[in-house]
């Protein structure tokens, strides 16, 4: 007689074996990830911060995975040229994206851009903030973020800023501190911290919103004065300079680098390269290296870069709009 229990049976036998199939193979794939090098996509020119940031994380995440990093360096168009390179590349874990806060920016500044900065990626993991510091000629009348405000408030429209160009995050930074603040201060464009620098050490200029690399040098000679770093984290070898969040509570404009992929790279394989940066960037001596180059090590795995990100990109957007922004 037959027995009606035994398909039934027979069924979910072959379905769980079919399903512990699926996960072994799936487990197979992740294990079998990286099989060959993976470019590493740099939207900036060699030489330069962001550039000197990636050769300092690809050998170590290299050592992690077991294959070569390859960086490449495809700058232009405030990042724009890389995330188009990378957007396109095949989701299969092989070209990642080593992208910053101008990357986020760009999509109001150039409506015509191919991808979005949030939806055509997959990120990977935050590796460091990029502290923007306040700076004065040594003459400015205010030595502390309270004193700042105050000498700005007294004369609205005397005091002039430079910046590395409209637009840019220290452009975009310098906005806010106005907004917050209720200042008016008349921006200069330049094209560069070198340009800058000299302008303001003379006096030309009295405000600068700069890097914390390009700061340091010259508040260690004594030829500058730090008003406050625009973030409220401390910076290595800097611990003194202040923080503008003491007088303008949450104010944080740090420029965040992260690392991300293609969107529709496998969970598996994000989650792997995730937990790889981990370990570099926990790594007893990446503050002090990172420090060198003007960066602070702050790492976000994949689950929370994501918000974070979408959080930054609405505040530059906002900024934006409410400056009535344009680009050059």
């Amino acid at each position: 007689m037959n027995n009606p229990i035994f398909p039934a049976m027979h069924r979910r036998t072959v379905l769980a074996a079919g399903l512990a199939a699926l996960a072994s193979g799936t487990t197979l794939a992740s294990a079998a990830y990286p099989s060959r090098p993976i470019r590493l996509i740099v939207g900036f020119s060699a030489g330069g911060g962001i550039d000197a940031l990636a050769r300092l994380v690809g050998p170590r995440l290299s050592s992690v995975l077991g294959q070569p990093i390859v960086v490449e360096n495809r700058a232009g168009a405030s990042g724009v040229i890389a995330g188009d390179a990378v957007a396109k590349a095949a989701p299969d874990g092989y070209t990642l994206l080593l992208g910053d806060s101008t990357l986020l920016i760009a999509q109001y500044l150039q409506p015509r851009m191919t991808f979005d900065p949030i939806k055509s990626f997959a990120p990977v993991g935050a590796i460091c903030t990029a502290p923007l510091v306040v700076v004065t000629s040594k003459d400015f009348p205010a030595s502390t973020p309270a004193e700042f405000l105050a000498a700005l408030q007294a004369a609205p429209g005397k005091y002039s800023y430079a910046t590395s160009g409209i637009g840019q995050v220290q452009h975009l930074a310098f906005e806010l501190l106005m907004a917050r603040s209720r200042t008016t201060v008349v921006h200069v464009p330049y094209r560069g911290a070198s340009q800058i620098l000299p302008d303001v050490i003379s006096g030309q200029v009295p405000i600068a919103v700069v890097s914390a690399a390009a700061a340091i040098a010259q508040l260690k000679s004594g030829r500058l004065k730090a008003i406050a770093v625009m973030s409220p984290m401390k910076l290595t070898g800097a611990e003194d300079i202040p923080s503008l969040a003491s007088v303008l509570p949450d104010f944080d404009t740090a420029p965040r680098i992260y690392i991300a992929a293609p969107s529709g790279t496998p969970q598996p394989i994000v989650a792997q390269l995730s937990e790889a940066l981990r370990s570099v960037m926990e790594a007893p001596d990446m503050a002090q290296l990172a420090a060198k180059q003007g960066f602070v090590p702050a790492f976000l795995p994949a689950s929370q870069i994501a918000p974070d990100l979408q959080r930054e990109s609405a505040l530059w957007g906002k900024i934006i709009r409410d400056q009535k922004i344009t680009a050059e």
